[in-house]
């Protein structure tokens, strides 16, 4: 038995008509510990970041106005509930004659725990940034040996999430341990203040972050920054274009096309778990570089992957179109699935196809199981021209489950549902 689609590119969830496979719930049973035991994140945390569409230019203004829209738009119903202000929000001239950090006055002119207060009271959590570097990456100052000061600074904001970026380590990277002290440094001075705050490492993937993330932050970059193209070639995405499923690989840059960190995060798909999830960079949906079957995928796919999924683009003037994306519900409930075991990639054919080093005309099929015994299937064609049909047969769909078609679920009569087509 097969399953068959006519789109280039779907995502489907299928569910046995007889009863739950006994051995996906033993599968469910067995799933490891190790995440940073805070109680945040028990699903991949959803929210709104400046960076991708603002960049530098951030306000008061700016936070509240998309934090409005959030909420009127039924986002925040949906679970997109940080709202996370990015780099640039320092003031210019430095710590205060305290060695505090400190906002800039005209951009925050009320401060930032006024931020804090009036995101709280629209039922919202406050996100901020910092670096693990003497400054960040728009050189402001960095907390790389500040942490305790900066770490109650945040505390004091009312910050309910930190963006730990990694530019201007001042040379301490180069090996795991290296890289894991410097940012546990910051995990601990955080839950030192008696704040529980969720801290995402942004690393972008160096020094084998995915071993050893979980047992400090509750999320951690995987790739460099993303950008908004599915499919480009880019060498300003750093990590060796002919290394990229390899794990050990330096990737900071920018450029990183959806389809580049889809082959990076392959090898290690399988790294999160329920408090400790791999990042897969903010969502592109809506910032105009894609097709809207692209974004569809993009989505898709980082919803499956377990990445955090936290907006990109200006909500307060997003097409309907982005936002029928964004908001498809049952697309958000296998991004929230309980079990938190992110899809792997089952299949990957390059033969036969006009395909380059990044991908570019290559076929996936990513599988993986839910709480409740369902499958989730996503089956994606990254080339350039449209597939008339792309079929898979059940015993790829469960290979995790037995080789060679030797699961049993392979025998099992299973109902189909398209979570884009909603039937």
């Amino acid at each position: 038995m097969q399953l068959h689609y006519q789109a280039p590119s779907n995502l489907a969830m299928i569910a046995p008509r007889s009863a739950s496979p006994v051995a996906a719930v033993a599968l469910l049973l067995a799933r490891g510990a190790g995440a940073i035991n805070n109680g945040l994140a028990l699903t991949p945390p959803m929210g709104w970041n400046n960076w991708n569409a603002f960049g530098c230019d951030v306000s008061e203004d700016l936070l509240l106005s998309t934090a409005a829209k959030i909420v009127n738009l039924g986002l925040r119903d949906l679970g997109y509930n940080y709202v996370v202000l990015d780099d640039c929000w320092q003031d210019p001239k430095g710590r205060d004659e305290d060695g505090k950090l400190q906002p800039e006055p005209t951009k925050f002119p009320r401060g930032l725990k006024a931020i804090s207060d009036d995101l709280h009271a629209m039922g919202l959590k406050y996100g901020m940034y910092s670096s693990a570097g003497e400054m960040t990456c728009a050189r402001f100052e960095g907390s790389l040996d500040h942490e305790k000061e900066d770490a109650q600074s945040f505390a004091d904001w009312g910050v309910d999430m930190l963006k730990y970026d990694s530019c201007y380590h001042m040379g301490r990277i180069g090996t795991p341990q290296i890289s894991f002290n410097r940012f546990k440094a910051m995990s601990d001075a955080l839950a030192a203040t008696g704040r529980n705050i969720l801290l995402n490492l942004c690393n972008w993937g160096e020094d084998l972050v995915h071993t050893w993330g979980m047992s400090i932050a509750n999320s951690w970059r995987v790739t460099g920054d993303i950008y908004d193209s599915f499919t480009r070639p880019d060498d300003l995405c750093g990590c060796d274009k002919n290394q990229l499923s390899d794990p050990a690989c330096i990737a900071p840059g920018t450029h990183c096309s959806v389809l580049f960190i889809l082959n990076k995060i392959a090898a290690f798909a399988d790294r999160s778990i329920p408090g400790g999830w791999s990042d897969l960079d903010m969502l592109e949906v809506g910032q105009g570089g894609m097709t809207d079957d692209e974004y569809k995928a993009h989505f898709a796919l980082w919803a499956a992957l377990k990445s955090p999924l936290f907006l990109g683009n200006d909500v307060r003037d997003m097409s309907a179109q982005a936002l029928s994306i964004v908001n498809n519900p049952a697309v958000i409930a296998l991004s929230q699935d309980p079990h938190g075991r992110s899809l792997t990639r089952v299949s990957r054919v390059t033969d036969g196809v006009a395909r380059d080093v990044y991908g570019v005309g290559e076929t996936h099929v990513w599988s993986g199981y839910l709480a409740n015994g369902d499958q989730a299937v996503i089956m994606l064609n990254a080339g350039a021209e449209d597939l008339d049909s792309m079929s898979v047969p059940l015993s790829e769909i469960f290979t995790s489950f037995g080789p060679g078609g030797s699961a049993p679920h392979v025998a099992f009569d299973w109902a189909v549902h398209d979570l884009w087509a909603h039937r």
